[in-house]
Protein backbone atom coordinates (compact mmCIF):
# COMPACT_ATOMS: atom_id res chain seq x y z
CA UNK A 1 0.00 0.00 0.00
CA UNK A 2 0.85 3.45 0.02
CA UNK A 3 1.04 6.64 2.14
CA UNK A 4 1.62 9.82 1.28
CA UNK A 5 3.83 8.28 -1.79
CA UNK A 6 5.79 5.90 0.12
CA UNK A 7 4.96 2.36 -0.51
CA UNK A 8 4.38 -0.17 3.20
CA UNK A 9 3.73 -3.62 2.46
CA UNK A 10 0.94 -4.69 4.87
CA UNK A 11 0.29 -9.00 4.77
CA UNK A 12 -3.15 -8.97 5.84
CA UNK A 13 -6.48 -6.45 5.82
CA UNK A 14 -5.68 -4.09 8.61
CA UNK A 15 -7.38 -1.81 10.72
CA UNK A 16 -6.68 1.98 9.37
CA UNK A 17 -6.39 3.72 13.01
CA UNK A 18 -3.93 0.40 13.60
CA UNK A 19 -1.25 1.21 10.41
CA UNK A 20 -1.52 4.73 11.05
CA UNK A 21 -0.27 4.63 14.68
CA UNK A 22 2.14 1.99 13.54
CA UNK A 23 3.72 4.26 11.11
CA UNK A 24 3.95 7.23 13.75
CA UNK A 25 0.94 9.63 13.26
CA UNK A 26 -0.84 11.15 16.10
CA UNK A 27 -4.48 10.24 15.34
CA UNK A 28 -6.10 13.12 16.52
CA UNK A 29 -4.30 15.98 14.78
CA UNK A 30 -4.53 13.81 10.93
CA UNK A 31 -7.03 14.00 8.24
CA UNK A 32 -6.69 10.97 5.95
CA UNK A 33 -7.92 10.16 2.43
CA UNK A 34 -8.40 6.76 1.49
CA UNK A 35 -8.28 5.93 -2.12
CA UNK A 36 -9.87 9.74 -2.61
CA UNK A 37 -12.06 9.73 -0.44
CA UNK A 38 -12.26 11.64 3.32
CA UNK A 39 -12.27 9.21 6.32
CA UNK A 40 -13.95 10.85 8.68
CA UNK A 41 -11.67 10.14 12.50
CA UNK A 42 -14.82 8.58 13.88
CA UNK A 43 -14.43 5.56 11.59
CA UNK A 44 -10.73 5.24 11.49
CA UNK A 45 -11.30 1.93 14.05
CA UNK A 46 -13.73 0.48 11.65
CA UNK A 47 -12.25 0.82 8.11
CA UNK A 48 -10.00 -1.69 7.17
CA UNK A 49 -7.20 -1.42 4.30
CA UNK A 50 -5.96 -3.60 2.09
CA UNK A 51 -2.00 -3.81 0.20
CA UNK A 52 -3.73 -2.34 -2.67
CA UNK A 53 -4.61 0.97 -1.39
CA UNK A 54 -3.68 4.35 -1.35
CA UNK A 55 -3.34 6.59 1.50
CA UNK A 56 -2.97 10.50 2.09
CA UNK A 57 -1.83 11.58 5.07
CA UNK A 58 -2.25 15.47 5.95
CA UNK A 59 -1.24 16.98 9.54
CA UNK A 60 -2.31 20.04 11.30
CA UNK A 61 0.23 22.34 12.50
CA UNK A 62 -0.78 25.02 15.03
CA UNK A 63 1.29 28.70 14.94
CA UNK A 64 1.27 31.82 15.86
Amino acid sequence: MKINGKEIKIETATILSVVLEKQGFNLLKIAVMKNGDIIPKAEYDKTTVNDNDSLEVVSFVGGG
